[in-house]
């Protein structure tokens, strides 16, 4: 009985936090490490981006919800999530005519567009800012839970309940369909195939007639949309606001490296690797240790390695890790 109760403590606030903040980091690593694959940089406006879609999401829930539209038990954030892609989409193919084709054209230097994505990232943080406001936003209706910690005791007679949001589990559903459309068109579309043969070699792509315009579009779309699905996603399992999904960019950015940049696998495998490490080496396992130690019996302090005031640190430390290591991430990803 006691295993159990640890077992379900470990569950409830290490393994389905880190399942869904995993998904949401995978999600947001597929678009890093799609740009980075066929475009060749790294994208640091992608957490505003993030922002900006998520923001129109939330724009027109709050219009459905005072026109008396939902889904139920379901956010309705669901029903405002495709014009938020579409919204997320115009605006990134805006800003890729207005500043990246212009490099383009000039063949620069990859280390070029980071600079120019980090202008980019500014003004898209400016307008989220503006048109949205800097403080938190709540956009979540419907039911909370799939499954409540008092019912969960109730039917197991456990002393340790254990919660699953419909945020959660929403995340989870979502990503695993996002991710098979995603592996589907890279694999069997004759778009999708373009855009392989693009990444790995762009001038022989060139000579087998792939239009190089159109598949810079289609990558910065599919961008935009998992962007934008990321950060609804987020937002419904949190809350929203702008400055938290610009620090999201560091766990993101170690989730696509950790798995190596422009592999779409890695970026998924390295989505969970990074936020199991956050919330694993940030959990206070006092509770959880005299649950298997002796009865009556518990250790002295949180056993907490480190302070959740720091999680954002523990991406940071796998990084430079990896970066040391292993630069091509678990499964050598491209290098520029």
């Amino acid at each position: 009985m006691e295993l159990l109760n640890a077992f379900t403590l470990l569950s409830n606030f290490v393994l389905v936090p880190a399942i869904a903040y995993g998904s949401q980091l995978a999600l947001g690593a597929l678009g890093i490490t799609l740009v980075f694959g066929i475009l060749r940089f790294s994208n640091f406006a992608h957490g505003d981006t993030m922002a900006f879609g998520t923001m129109v999401v939330i724009l027109f829930t709050w219009m459905f919800q005072s026109m008396g539209i939902s889904l139920g038990p379901l956010p309705t954030a669901l029903l405002a999530l495709p014009i938020g892609m579409v919204f997320c989409a115009a605006f990134v193919l805006l800003s890729d005519r207005v500043v990246y084709k212009f490099y383009r054209a000039k063949k620069a230097a990859p280390v070029v567009y980071l600079i120019a994505s980090v202008g980019v990232m500014f003004v898209m943080n400016g307008v989220v800012r503006l048109i949205i406001g800097p403080d938190d936003q709540r956009f979540a209706d419907g039911e909370r839970f799939i499954i409540k910690a008092r019912t969960f005791k109730q039917m197991t007679g456990l002393n340790e309940g254990l919660s699953i949001k419909v945020s959660q589990g929403l995340t989870v559903v979502t990503a695993i369909i996002v991710v098979a459309v995603l592996f589907w068109f890279l694999n069997r579309t004759r778009t999708g195939k373009s855009m392989r043969a693009y990444s790995d070699n762009e001038d022989l792509a060139l000579l087998s007639g792939i239009n190089p315009e159109k598949v810079v579009a289609v990558t910065w779309i599919l961008a935009a949309f998992l962007a934008t699905i990321a950060g609804t996603l987020y937002g419904l399992d949190k809350s929203y606001k702008p400055f938290t999904y610009f620090q999201l960019l560091l766990p993101i950015f170690a989730a696509a490296i950790v798995g190596g940049l422009g592999s779409p696998l890695g970026a998924i495998t390295g989505g969970f690797v990074v936020a199991f490490s956050e919330i694993m080496i940030t959990y206070p396992y006092k509770k959880f240790i005299a649950y298997l130690g002796p009865k009556d019996w518990a250790p002295e302090g949180l056993l907490q390695l480190l302070s959740t005031d720091y999680k954002f640190a523990v991406s940071f430390v796998i990084l430079v890790v990896v970066l040391l290591i292993k630069p091509t991430g678990l499964f050598g990803g491209t290098q520029s």
